[in-house]
């Protein structure tokens, strides 16, 4: 069984209008776990948790001594029972590590896709930041897609990234009127995934909505992209 630990919440702020960071607090708890990896949380004492995947590289939260979650919420900004009320301080039940979505503990490819749908940009960014820290020579390319241009989540750091060319980044929106938007519009489409897939040899990652998934690796399969070079976290 997984182990379970109470952590008390550091900061539940917004990061879109549909999701919120959920920061919390280890202290001198030792935690492991592989970047992708998930946990199921809940307000401590009660039976009911649900499970997300963790944003933070492992390094980052021995570094920092925290733990970061993106927690959709409707339109209410409700995470749900389990998170009910949940504020500074709030101690929350931790379930984990769960999952085999993770990045590899050794990787032969020199090219790194990340593929990203909505809030499904969580488990990425933990291993985005997890090869930044350990293997800074990989070229790492993001792909992003969301609803509207104020539903990415991690939108200022991963434009800082980019800025830096420490990663490439695309980015789509899937709703028409998005206004001032300069940057892709609709589904992601086979020119798009080319650009970022230097040869077949890239290692590819994938996250988000089933619709986008199917998506993606019939695109990738098109590139010669082989079936053992393409990880995914199905969204059920």
């Amino acid at each position: 069984m997984p182990d379970v630990l109470v952590l008390a919440v550091a900061e539940f702020v917004p990061a879109t209008p549909r999701s919120k960071i959920l920061r919390l607090d280890l202290g001198d708890h030792r935690f492991s776990y592989r970047a992708g990896q998930a946990v199921r949380i809940g307000r401590h004492g009660q039976r009911l948790r649900k499970p997300y995947s963790l944003a933070t590289a492992p390094e980052q939260a021995d570094r920092e001594r925290t733990l970061e979650l993106l927690v959709q919420v409707g339109e209410t900004r409700s995470a749900g029972a389990h998170l009910d009320g949940v504020e500074p301080g709030t101690p929350i039940d931790l379930e984990g590590p769960l999952g085999s979505f993770y990045f590899p503990a050794t990787f032969s490819e020199s090219n790194l896709l990340f593929i990203a749908g909505g809030t499904g940009i969580a488990p990425l960014r933990a291993m985005v930041w997890h090869v930044l820290l350990t293997s800074p020579h990989a070229h790492i390319g993001v792909l992003y897609s969301a609803r509207t241009p104020d539903e990415f989540a991690y939108a200022d750091e991963l434009q800082r990234l980019a800025s830096e060319s420490r990663i490439t980044l695309q980015r789509t929106v899937t709703r028409a009127g998005a206004g001032d938007w300069s940057e892709g519009r609709g589904r992601l489409g086979l020119d798009q995934f080319g650009a970022m897939i230097p040869g077949p040899d890239t290692l590819c990652f994938l996250c988000g909505p089933p619709s986008l998934l199917n998506h993606a690796e019939a695109q990738l399969r098109r590139l010669r992209i082989t079936d053992d070079r393409i990880r995914r976290e199905r969204w059920e």
